[in-house]
């Protein structure tokens, strides 16, 4: 086996989505370091697959990824088909597993059964703990522009995936109308475009951060009529908004766009809904009558600007894609994100009970 990592990007089973970690102008860069990369067939994603064949990638059918060589990282996006039960290679992807989701007992055990291990993209952080690769931007822009867009009475369901100057002129056409819109975590990834969104639809949203998210003023987060959360917690807190905030009759609050959707987790900071909402059916209701109140949750927001948050995530991660070891290679030789992920991987499956063993500490 080879010190020279081999990724294998497999094809993304929800329908929904469009995206691609790795872009094939990267891809093109990596093969040249001599990194090698399988790509696998995958009809909607942005990228088509005879791009990645022209910058030197293997290419294979969809979901042929099981067959994948045994020092193969597979790399995706977003949840893994049900089968096999038992996983044997490395996987690398947005796995939502070590904060008690729904399914993340199983999705370990499945690791354990097979010997493999989780590289989740969510926890690659650098020496100070920020993550390396991220959507969040992406995340917050499209979250913030659709929110807009339905209480001006513009967004159409089912939702299809557009570019970013399309997008953009659907906000400007109607630019600057009285809503209040509040962004929570302003200043971070998702938070920044959430209020670039909002600014491009002519509104000059309030931005709290933790500073303000410290000591809740309630009253004043009710006193917007459109909420933005880009807040993902590691560790419970206590809500932002609670079921009888829904009812207090002062709410002026009539719209929320959940970025984060941490829906079935303990660290969900908006425990008014349990279910996300998704592109067939953007907009959920929590409230009606004469102080309605709707909810759009859905959980892979920047697919819907696919080939720009593509190129910009694969930008970020491929430079630690291309310092991946093959399993020949020395503890020593193994970069420290990498190193990071998997020991976390492996805190959270040596724990016994398995249940606890998903639960943040």
């Amino acid at each position: 086996m080879s010190d020279r990592p081999h990724l294998w990007m497999r094809h993304e089973s929800r329908p929904t989505e469009r995206r691609a970690p790795l872009v094939p102008e990267d891809a093109a860069a990596l093969v040249r370091q001599g990194v090698r990369i399988t790509v696998e067939y995958s009809p909607g994603r942005a990228f088509p697959l005879g791009e990645y064949a022209a910058a030197g990638c293997a290419t294979a059918p969809a979901d042929s990824w099981t067959g994948a060589p045994a020092d193969a990282y597979v790399l995706g996006l977003k949840e893994l088909p049900e089968r096999p039960a038992a996983l044997t290679h490395r996987h690398i992807y947005f796995a939502h597993a070590y904060k008690g989701q729904a399914g993340a007992r199983e999705l370990l055990g499945r690791f354990t059964a097979g010997g493999g291990a989780l590289l989740d993209l969510e926890y690659l952080t650098d020496d100070a703990g920020r993550r390396v690769a991220a959507f969040g931007y992406w995340a917050g822009y499209v979250g913030a522009a659709l929110a807009v867009l339905h209480r001006r009475g513009r967004l159409t369901a089912p939702l299809v995936p557009t570019a970013r100057p399309a997008l953009d002129a659907l906000l400007a056409e109607e630019a600057g109308d009285d809503t209040k819109a509040l962004v929570v975590g302003a200043l971070g990834r998702s938070g920044r475009g959430a209020c670039d969104a909002l600014e491009r639809a002519g509104l000059t949203p309030t931005r709290w951060d933790v500073a303000e998210t410290r000591e809740l003023d309630r009253p004043a987060l009710l006193a917007h009529d459109l909420l933005v959360n880009t807040v993902l917690t590691q560790a419970p807190v206590p809500p932002f908004l609670t079921p009888s905030d829904l009812d207090e009759p002062t709410r002026r609050l009539a719209l929320v766009s959940d970025v984060t959707c941490d829906v079935t987790s303990d660290c969900n900071v908006l425990p008014v809904y349990d279910e996300t909402t998704d592109w067939a059916a953007p907009v959920r209701t929590l409230r009606g009558g004469a102080g309605p109140l709707d909810l759009i949750a859905i959980d892979n927001l920047p697919s819907l600007l696919p080939v720009e948050a593509s190129r910009a995530f694969s930008a970020e991660l491929a430079p630690h894609l291309a310092r991946l070891t093959g399993p020949a290679a020395p503890a020593a030789d193994r970069d420290p994100v990498w190193s990071r992920a998997l020991h976390l991987f492996e805190t959270h499956t040596a724990t016994a009970p398995l249940e606890e063993a998903t639960r943040v500490r």
